[in-house]
């Protein structure tokens, strides 16, 4: 019997068609998920730090408890919403690359617009109260607070496409694990490990530990040079 660590070397080394076609289809997903959800998030989170509102301490609570919200229960909110007897099952959404977007968009939104409002507060009051000595308008301040926190965003950033590159409940709910069109990494390796096949999920785990260790040395660098 072949040795499955082997045989999974041997299908990255090769260039095996379908492997690489699932890696690259994971990372198409992830990143535009993650693009949409910067779009959606940043804003939001430095509206957030900026403004006073009733509730606010509350709304934070949330978003810090949809932080832990599980993969398999946004799929099942996301599931409800596209399927044919929810109110968006008429654009025919279910088990396509959409849906698995729009799932990953629900899940990482939370996590940026936390991490962003978190680094946005970790910013010196006496920053913004030199801009305004030095007559910055409020879009000035507004850009000198991005500059000062961007190491924060870009690694929340990373943080967010670490999340959705690893999920697995939301693609295999709303993607439906279909083979050459919504299959990802990791509901591959769910189901080639349920099958026996271990060669093959090996292959896109080492591709998903690769992509651990860059997203953690880039997040490191980042948080080196900030110091």
């Amino acid at each position: 019997m072949d040795n499955p660590l082997i045989t999974a070397i041997t299908l990255l080394i090769s260039g095996n068609r379908e492997v690489y076609f699932i890696a690259l289809t994971s990372l198409r997903f992830s990143l535009t998920s993650t693009g949409i959800a910067a779009i959606i998030s940043i804003p939001l989170g430095i509206a957030l730090h900026f403004n006073r509102f009733p509730f606010k301490r509350a709304v934070i609570a949330v978003l810090n408890a949809l932080m832990a919200l599980p993969t398999v229960v946004i799929g099942l909110l996301v599931f409800s919403f596209l399927s044919r007897s929810g109110p968006l099952g008429r654009l025919n959404l279910l088990f396509s690359p959409a849906a698995i977007i729009i799932g990953q968009v629900v899940l990482v939104v939370p996590i940026l617009v936390s991490l962003v409002f978190s680094g946005m507060s970790k910013i010196d009051p006496r920053f913004y109260e030199t801009l305004i000595t030095l007559g910055a308008r409020q879009g000035d301040v507004l850009i000198g607070s991005l500059k000062e926190a961007r190491f924060v965003i870009i690694s929340a950033l990373l943080a967010g496409f670490g999340r959705v590159i690893g999920e697995v409940g939301i693609s295999m709910m709303l993607g439906g694990n279909i083979r050459w069109f919504t299959r990802t990494m990791t509901t591959t390796i769910a189901l080639e490990t349920s099958k026996g096949d271990f060669a093959m999920g090996m292959a896109l785990g080492i591709i998903l530990m690769v992509l651990a260790l860059l997203i953690n040395s880039l997040m490191h660098i980042l948080v080196k040079n900030e110091r």
